[in-house]
């Protein structure tokens, strides 16, 4: 049966932690000679902080999040077999998933709130890959992977392929590998692409949400390739200057709630949570689409 395999699925995630550790370490060493600033010790702490406080969190919430998909999966469509197929197709559905997931998330400030504090940091580096939400799930992004279960992968599945996912995406974050082959940066999601994804040059603003498979970016038209000639700043656009890690986890919350007691009627409440980042009813605001047509960009190169 194929729930007795997902019961025996392994947590990608609690066997990877070991090698994130080393592979961080080594990245510290490799820096110090190479890229000098691309650690900050404030910084890396807070992202490990972050790290540690998201495992937390998805212990406490993990149980909401198992028995709704395991209630998804008891009113499920079909009934997949034990095949081979079923992986492959998880794949690519969690995936396409992931996509709509991440970019909701830059797209609507309610889900932006709870993802800003990944781009918080302006370092890019292994470490930074672990400064992950602590708010995702009280956010409810976790409903877009109910369907999932639906279809017919039981929980144990959907799981693991998320657990896949984050590990794949651990070693996207780094300034250590240039570029690979042009087979690998036409269909995967690579540190280059992941660069332009976390940088805030209007160029590269809010692009590339892939998570393993760079297709949906490129058949979704939000892929733009990173050009050597205009290297990435990350960070956010407005950067909050304190490794605080209550401040990083909360402080869109704090701003988004501040701006809609201010809000004069139902509409403006509801833009300050649904608009996109940035938005203001007078037209003032500094959202994505703004900066970018005031920085008077032609539609970009598309680079591979």
């Amino acid at each position: 049966m194929l729930e007795t395999l997902a019961a025996a699925l392994p947590d990608p995630v609690a066997w990877a932690i070991p090698a994130f550790m080393v592979l961080i370490l080594l990245e510290v060493v490799w820096s110090r000679r190479a890229l000098p600033q691309s650690y900050e010790m404030r910084d890396t702490a807070a992202s490990l902080v972050m790290g540690a406080g998201n495992l937390a969190v998805g212990v406490a919430y993990g149980g909401i999040v198992y028995a709704a998909t395991a209630w998804a999966y008891a009113h499920r469509l079909f009934d997949l077999p034990r095949a081979w197929w079923v992986f492959p197709a998880v794949l690519l559905a969690e995936d396409f998933i992931y996509y709509w997931f991440h970019r909701l998330s830059h797209e609507h400030r309610v889900w932006w709130a709870a993802h800003v504090n990944h781009h918080s940091s302006q370092h890019l580096n292994l470490a930074t890959a672990l400064r992950q939400s602590w708010t995702g799930n009280l956010a409810f992004v976790w409903v877009l992977w109910l369907p999932l279960a639906w279809l017919g992968f039981p929980p144990g599945i959907i799981a693991f392929q998320k657990g896949i996912s984050l590990v794949y995406q651990f070693w996207i974050h780094t300034e250590a590998i240039r570029r690979l082959p042009r087979w690998a940066e036409f269909v995967l999601n690579t540190p280059s692409h992941h660069r332009v994804h976390h940088a805030t040059n209007p160029r590269y603003l809010d692009r590339n949400y892939a998570g393993i498979l760079i297709i949906w970016d490129r058949m979704f038209g939000t892929f733009v390739g990173e050009v050597d000639a205009e290297p990435c700043r990350y960070g956010i656009t407005a950067n909050l200057g304190t490794f605080n890690p209550l401040r990083i986890a909360f402080h869109e919350w704090a701003a988004m709630a501040r701006d809609v007691w201010r809000a004069r009627d139902w509409r403006e409440r509801l833009g300050y949570v649904f608009g996109p980042p940035g938005w203001r009813p007078d037209g003032t605001g500094h959202t994505s689409d703004e900066i970018r047509r005031r920085w008077g960009e032609a539609p970009p190169a598309q680079e591979s």
